[in-house]
């Protein structure tokens, strides 16, 4: 790893994210771990991908919080780096959120954003 990418914030997850993953991960019977990403869509012009991942990708970029390995992509860790994923739940709804220091702003349905 070079020095820079030592030095980078990289992506993390809180201790809650990381536990709900591993459960997931356990439950599922396979994996390595969480894949992040972005796409372009939406009326803010990017939204969050997220999906586990069974196998790592030659060009991923590796981090690891609370034991739980997240892997993303160069083109998305532009947007995403020093980003910490959270998993809450509000009422009957649960799910993923997205802490991203380079979030400008998101639409008013919450599924895009922009930097």
């Amino acid at each position: 790893m070079s020095e820079a990418a030592a030095q980078s914030p990289g992506v993390t997850m809180t201790e809650r994210a990381a536990k709900h993953v591993a459960g997931f991960l356990a439950k599922r019977g396979r994996g390595i771990g969480l894949r992040l990403g972005v796409r372009t869509t939406g009326c803010s012009g990017m939204a969050y991908k997220l999906e586990y991942a069974d196998v790592a990708q030659p060009e991923d970029r590796e981090f690891e919080s609370h034991g739980v390995k997240i892997l993303v992509d160069p083109k998305s860790l532009a947007y995403l780096e020093g980003t910490e994923l959270d998993f809450g739940r509000e009422g009957l709804n649960e799910g993923f959120k997205f802490n991203n220091p380079k979030e400008k702003n998101r639409c008013g349905c919450g599924e895009s954003f922009n930097v």
